[in-house]
């Protein structure tokens, strides 16, 4: 043995060959920094060894090596950028060092291969990957670029405009197509993968393959001519700037990078990495995207640990009301292997469910993401009924029927009468109290909500909602089934609106507010989508809600909150609803929805809308883009922080990647909470205090005071009221 370390180890093999093992304790690689310090003390023992020729990377897990560990680099980030360059080029000579042993060497990749994992395999001479790899330079999702050379390496390893095009879209790529790329040398299947390591390795070894010509390339500039040069960069900036766009800095952050470091030979190329790797560490976009990804892991992992605590397995499930809502949970349970009964009470609502199903499943088929027998499959999973007859087996149900409480609870208790002792059964509501609804059935501990969002296939966000009896086991095990639909449970205690629509609605009242003020709808759907990001503006999101379904919602808050959330003595929202405006069902709410020629939707502001508000409203006035933001962001903080002190919700976490998920909430900001921390909360509660006069929504709790008096995060203290 050259090294033994707990992480990994360097062992000398037959042929004077050098096995480096990747093997860190737990189910998988990463390069944390005490990783990278026995890297540092491997590559120094094979540099020390007379008899090593030559070096093969391998991993025992079932991957490679699946990235840095970012945890170990969140308090880092937060120190000036010059420091993160030095820590990073102490890490990136790691990674030199490796690059200029004077003897050959292949990695053996298997599995994940991203970021850091990427650039471990990319300083060998030669790559070889089984059938199972996946490659790729992620880090752009995180905020962030490759810190380990992987600027340096790639383009001068696969081409300049290829480099670009993985860098800058943060795609991994499966091994036949990374192996098109040239980023690795052979495709094994997983059996063959180290003998085929060893004998890339021994062939280098005998000069059949010019590994010195390899490793000097990647010390070298890369040849390109002033116009090759400035076709690349051109048209990639062009296409960043078209598809990252402003709010996010990293992919051009890239773009700008390699611009000069390509002229460079790797040791200048490097300094430039390093610095470049600080200044974008130091971002409010990386801050805010790093923040998403730890949440995320958070999420995951309390459902995770769902799965195992839950005693009650879901392997068949029922829906009760088909039609489009019904018909998409349908498919997703289906498509993710757990079969399910759709009932209703009329064919003509079974045909919808199955048409929406279908409709899904032969996009993905049309896209070559799925071919016909799985479509199948996917479909025989699906059991259309009037009958109850086919729920009785069933372990959980989710009942899906019209918003309505007396239907819903009608429904509820038929259902139990059916089902087994030990069923779960739930209500997808968006606005009906769990606790109400609970009244109904005889045992309601195992009873609880499960809210989807429209599309169900494309919403990633399911809301299990706590009712006051709901049992834990309960709780456990929706959370287990929504994770196995593909979806992210964030569970949620009972109240109006429960947390999703309770934060959404004084947002929409601060907007109702701006337009009794003189504002223009389509003015204010502009700034909150181009400056700030949503996907929707206001008025846009209120008409694919639905404005019957807003008003509604409307009123059930207004029942819940009486002295924050009152509804308007003038809504404009109600206004458009009592004129037979609906939004996108009707085809007319705030905009009126058309199709072009070529079967495009098409909106444009409605001028009978336009008309109906310069009725009730002040005369159009202008606001700028600072206020119309803080008007409508300030509600939903301040929301979003009485959920968190009430304990409706868990954790900062989940606050956040509840609006990530089921709003679209702008990523590049992080969720409502790390947007707050990132104003800071002394500036956020000036900016409401300012506009205090205007109604309870606008003011910040004590509890918030508290915390910025104290200095303290969200996310990692405890602010729950009720604890």
């Amino acid at each position: 043995m050259i090294y033994q370390g707990e992480r990994l180890t360097a062992k000398l093999l037959d042929d004077n060959i050098v096995e480096l093992c990747f093997d860190a304790k737990g189910s998988v690689n990463a390069l944390n920094l005490a990783t990278l310090q026995e890297y540092k003390e491997a590559i120094a023992a094979i540099a020390a060894n007379q008899d090593a020729q030559g070096v093969i990377v391998t991993s025992a897990k079932s991957t490679f090596i699946v990235g840095a560990d970012i945890t170990e680099f969140t308090e880092l980030f937060k120190t000036p950028d010059e420091k993160i360059a030095g820590v990073f080029k102490s890490s990136s000579d790691i990674f030199d060092a490796f690059e200029d042993l004077q003897i050959p060497s292949v990695a053996a990749i298997n599995g994940f291969a991203l970021g850091g994992g990427c650039e471990t395999a990319l300083v060998c001479d030669y790559r070889v990957a089984d059938t199972s790899a996946s490659i790729g330079l992620p880090e752009v999702k995180l905020g962030l670029m490759p810190g380990f050379g992987g600027t340096v390496r790639l383009p001068r390893i696969i081409g300049v405009d290829n480099a670009l095009e993985w860098m800058t879209t943060g795609k991994p790529y499966k091994a036949e197509k990374a192996l098109a790329f040239h980023a690795v040398d052979a495709v094994v299947a997983p059996e063959h993968l180290r003998d085929a390591a060893l004998s890339m390795v021994k062939d280098a070894i005998k000069g059949d393959l010019d590994w010195r010509a390899r490793k000097q390339v990647k010390l070298d500039p890369v040849t390109l001519s002033e116009t090759e040069h400035l076709m690349s960069f051109s048209t990639a900036k062009a296409m960043v700037a078209a598809k990252a766009g402003k709010h996010y800095p990293a992919p051009m952050a890239v773009v700008k990078l390699m611009e000069k470091s390509v002229k460079l030979d790797r040791t200048e190329a490097m300094l430039l990495e390093n610095d470049a790797f600080g200044k974008v560490a130091k971002t409010d976009a990386c801050t805010a995207q790093v923040g998403l990804f730890l949440a995320d892991q958070v999420v995951k992992g309390k459902a995770k640990k769902a799965a195992k605590l839950a005693s009650k397995k879901v392997n068949r499930a029922t829906v009760l009301g088909a039609g489009i809502m019904g018909g998409g949970i349908a498919y997703q349970s289906a498509y993710k292997g757990t079969p399910i009964v759709m009932k209703d009470i009329n064919n003509d609502a079974l045909d919808l469910g199955l048409t929406t199903a279908s409709g899904i499943l032969t996009k993905l088929v049309d896209k070559g993401r799925m071919n016909a027998k799985k479509m199948a499959g996917v479909l025989n999973n699906i059991t259309p009924t009037l009958s109850y007859d086919s729920v009785k087996d069933t372990d959980i149900v989710v009942e899906a029927v019209v918003e309505n409480p007396k239907v819903k609870s009608a429904v509820l208790k038929e259902v139990e009468a059916v089902v087994s002792d030990d069923a779960i059964i739930t209500s997808n509501t968006s606005t009906i109290s769990i606790d109400l609804l609970a009244e109904s059935v005889a045992k309601p501990e195992r009873f609880c909500g499960m809210h989807f969002f429209n599309p169900v296939h494309k919403m990633p966000l399911v809301e299990v909602i706590r009712g006051k009896n709901t049992s834990d086991e309960t709780v456990a095990a929706v959370v287990a089934y929504a994770a196995k639909m593909g979806k992210s449970p964030i569970v949620v205690n009972d109240c109006p609106g429960f947390y999703i629509n309770r934060v959404l609605f004084p947002y929409f009242a601060g907007f109702s507010h701006l337009l009794l003020e003189g504002a223009d709808f389509s003015a204010v759907d502009k700034v909150m989508e181009k400056q700030f990001g949503w996907p929707m503006g206001p008025a846009y999101l209120l008409d694919v809600v639905g404005l019957d379904t807003a008003d509604h919602c409307t009123d059930v808050m207004a029942a819940g909150f009486p002295t924050r959330m009152a509804k308007l003595a003038k809504d404009p929202v109600q206004a458009l609803y009592n004129s037979d405006k609906l939004g996108q069902k009707n085809g007319t709410g705030f905009y009126d929805y058309s199709k072009d020629k070529r079967g495009r939707p098409v909106k444009v502001a409605s001028e009978t809308s336009v008309g109906i508000l310069a009725d009730m409203c002040q005369p159009m006035a202008d606001f700028s883009s600072d206020e119309i933001i803080a008007r409508l962001m300030i509600p939903m903080v301040n929301e979003t922080i009485r959920c968190l002190e009430e304990g409706v919700v868990d954790t900062a976490a989940e606050a956040d990647m509840g609006l990530i998920y089921g709003l679209g909430f702008p990523p590049f900001r992080g969720g409502p909470i790390r947007y707050l921390e990132t104003l800071g909360l002394d500036n956020f509660i000036a900016m409401a205090d300012k506009y205090a006069h205007l109604g309870e929504i606008y003011q910040v709790t004590d509890g918030l005071r508290d915390m910025a008096a104290s200095n303290k995060s969200y996310f990692n203290t405890d602010v729950k009221t009720n604890k």
